[in-house]
């Protein structure tokens, strides 16, 4: 086997530019969707909602089914379809007559962003050693982290001046570039192209279970609990992915290897990933109804409130991938954990009179906590498995991340909206002057909701405790039967 002399840095830059693209277009369009509402003419919020429901939902589908792709075909070709779905997608979506059509373009700029997180992930576990891989996987933080927070500042200018189409027009050159140079010089680092079929039986179940439970959940928080196109489609949803992950146990190659949590430390890692996926959803979710709906702030200065922890992100991904090469997760995690936890508590104690600078800074100060556990534990996860393993073990990591994002949503949702009615309630009784009850109750809800999420992040923390760091080593034996670690020309 010809081994690499040093990481193939051209490749993982082209890779990078791609996946920022991809994933900084899935919160792009957020505070776009009342001025969508107002162009279209769409009278319910919950339909323009689907333009993000939708997006996640195609991830969900379609990323449990990376890890075969990944396996079967190189990394140029995956590359180079998946940014002509997203590049097509953003062309119909600028240009889209009717709510449908756009719709329908986002899900294909979906189709094509579900292949590149689990590809780049898959490209860095297997360019970087053991030892190097904390601080590149700092950088990938920059990509999976960074990139949708800097979205809402970008859309929230852009809204506030221009059209809700001038979004995907800027979007589309910077898609563009990295199709231009996957195109004329990606190589490849080159999985053995292995000769596996596709279990269709099994894609199927996959879609029918991650898309039912995440359509489910997804409708719960606006249609309620007690809708019964939601209970229908969340107990299709159980059920096939009941039948799936039993399948799955069955084949000799499955679509997606649960066996992986055989491995303690990965198995750690989703959990505490799952549950920190959930406690970040209550800041993304409540934070524009506080600061749009009873601060009355703008929504450019919305999304500029959040662009300090965007940038504390930015700078601290690298500076805790060498952290974690130096010390290991378990430090860094339980650091960052108390810092969520703590930020999450103060968050539930908002006010009408709250500042706009101390809202900024708890923010920032949450995105500091969230930047030294997310990757860390991760790469903390993926490291413990044998290569063979880790196309199913980034594919599995992704698809946790949406269907936790979509149960966390809805759950937090109904939380603030029962909380929220209870206490207008309570306020009409006591003969509060009704122009205020809304404002009062809302305020009410949303602080309930930060604090349920504050035990949630405490579960997460105490997960922490239990992370020790992975004394597995791959062998050269393993990656002979594996991979061949040489970029080629296709």
């Amino acid at each position: 086997m010809t081994e690499l002399k040093k990481p193939p840095y051209g490749i993982i830059a082209i890779l990078f530019t791609g996946a920022f693209v991809a994933i900084f277009n899935q919160t792009l369009l957020n505070i776009a969707l009342p001025s969508i509402m107002t162009d279209l003419n769409i009278k319910d919020a919950s339909i323009v909602q689907w333009l993000v429901t939708g997006y996640m939902l195609v991830n969900g589908i379609l990323i449990p089914a990376s890890a075969y792709f990944i396996q079967r075909f190189s990394n140029r070709s995956i590359f180079i379809l998946a940014m002509s779905l997203f590049v097509l997608g953003t062309i119909i979506a600028g240009l889209a007559p009717t709510f449908g059509v756009l719709l329908g373009a986002r899900m294909v700029q979906a189709a094509g962003a579900a292949l590149m997180m689990p590809l780049l992930m898959n490209v860095m576990l297997v360019a970087f050693p053991v030892e190097k891989r904390g601080a590149a996987m700092g950088i990938f933080g920059l990509v999976m982290i960074v990139a949708p927070a800097i979205g809402p500042t970008l859309s929230g200018y852009i809204v506030e001046h221009y059209s809700w189409r001038v979004l995907f027009f800027v979007v589309l050159p910077i898609a563009l570039i990295p199709l231009l140079l996957g195109i004329f010089k990606l190589k490849n680092l080159t999985f053995q192209n292995r000769e596996i079929s596709l279990d269709k039986p099994s894609l199927v179940l996959s879609s029918l279970g991650f898309g039912g439970i995440l359509y489910g959940f997804s409708a719960a928080g606006q249609n309620g609990w007690s809708d019964p196109y939601v209970l229908g489609t969340i107990t299709i949803g159980v059920v096939s992915l009941v039948t799936f992950i039993l399948r799955q146990l069955k084949l000799k190659e499955p679509l997606l290897e649960f066996r992986i949590y055989k491995y303690p430390m990965f198995a750690l890692s989703s959990a505490i990933s799952i549950v920190l996926s959930i406690s970040m959803f209550s800041a993304m979710i409540l934070m524009p109804i506080y600061v749009q709906t009873i601060k009355g702030i703008s929504p450019f200065d919305s999304g500029l409130l959040m662009l300090p922890g965007a940038l504390v992100m930015g700078f601290m991904s690298p500076v805790t991938g060498k952290l974690f090469d130096k010390y290991g997760a378990k430090v860094l995690a339980i650091t960052g954990m108390a810092i969520v936890t703590l930020s999450t508590y103060y968050f539930s104690e908002l006010s009408v009179e709250t500042t706009y600078l101390h809202i900024m800074f708890l923010y920032t100060i949450r995105m500091l906590g969230i930047s030294m556990v997310m990757m860390p534990v991760m790469t903390n996860g993926l490291n413990t498995l044998p290569i063979k393993a880790y196309p199913h073990g980034t594919a599995m990591n992704n698809t946790l991340q949406q269907v936790s994002g979509a149960i966390g949503s809805a759950l937090l949702i109904t939380v603030m909206n029962t909380r929220a009615t209870s206490a207008a309630g309570d306020l009409a009784k006591n003969g509060t002057n009704p122009a205020e009850i809304m404002n009062i109750s809302l305020m009410e809800g949303i602080n309930y909701t930060f604090f349920i999420s504050t035990f949630i992040a405490a579960v997460a923390l105490a997960l922490t405790l239990f992370i020790k760091k992975p004394i597995r080593q791959v062998t050269e034996e393993e990656k002979d039967q594996v991979y061949k670690q040489v970029p080629v020309e296709e």
